[in-house]
């Protein structure tokens, strides 16, 4: 099976303020390397801080790596790519209130998306708007509402929709489902699973939800202060962890 994405000894540091008049160097992320194919979910966990959202960051090119590379569908990407590639790996933010103008109805949102991003005409676009309304169990009429007009689990469908109206190959989900009730939550997670098996997407979930993490995720890699300590198969990685951090974490997180 080739892989959609290979991230290979993947770095990033950070000067922070060390008082009025001296810097220091904080390590966000160091040597990570890993790989995920069509169909396939991988599942980042790892405590605050241990560079789950820095990696996020540095794959969508929301900035960029000290070292390292990242190779989508077999070629690098560099700066000057991920205009052109940026559909292709979509973000999904925890809270998806926040990460919708509220001022904007949703068709206008989803018409922005495709506006900037393809070529396709006014008509083109209203099709396709109904058309990923409709995969996600919206109607076409919730294109004139307002984000603060639907549900959580609503809103939720929605930013998928925004995500998933580029047809990208692999979606990020960073902490997406931590804020849904357990309900909810299996409700968003059977859409996903569903959407995997029609389309062959890829999920890169990053999550601290272990029970979530052995349901949904093919592999699995653990980070710990930006270090990779455990990566491979879900079920390995959960009944024979390399790390004594890793030990530690699915002892201390109930799943």
């Amino acid at each position: 099976m080739s892989n959609l994405i290979e991230v290979r000894g993947l770095s990033k540091s950070y000067q922070k303020a060390r008082g009025m008049f001296s810097r220091h160097t904080v390590l966000a992320l160091s040597n990570v390397s890993f790989s995920l194919a069509a169909g396939q979910t991988l599942a980042i966990v790892g405590e605050t801080g241990s560079g789950k959202s820095t990696l996020a960051k540095l794959l969508v090119g929301i900035e960029q790596p000290d070292s390292g590379e990242i190779l989508l569908a077999g070629q690098q990407l560099n700066c000057a790519d991920y205009q052109k590639t940026n559909h292709l790996i979509r973000y999904i933010f925890q809270d998806a209130a926040r990460s919708l103008d509220p001022n904007q109805k949703i068709a206008n949102i989803l018409h922005d998306v495709l506006r900037y991003s393809t070529v396709l005409s006014f008509e083109q676009r209203e099709r396709k708007i109904a058309d990923t309304l409709k995969l996600l169990g919206l109607l076409n009429e919730h294109g004139n509402y307002y984000p603060h007009m639907f549900s959580g689990g609503q809103l939720q469908r929605v930013a998928l929709a925004r995500a998933l109206i580029l047809d990208p190959k692999i979606l990020i989900l960073d902490e997406a489902l931590t804020a849904l009730d357990p309900s909810l939550r299996a409700q968003i997670v059977n859409l996903l699973l569903e959407l995997q098996q029609k389309t062959g997407l890829a999920y890169l979930l990053i999550t601290n939800q272990l029970r979530l993490v052995r349901h949904i995720a093919d592999q699995t890699l653990v980070l710990h202060k930006g270090i990779s300590l455990d990566y491979g198969d879900t079920s390995a990685v959960f009944e024979n962890p390399q790390h004594e951090y890793s030990r530690k974490l699915m002892k201390s997180i109930e799943y």
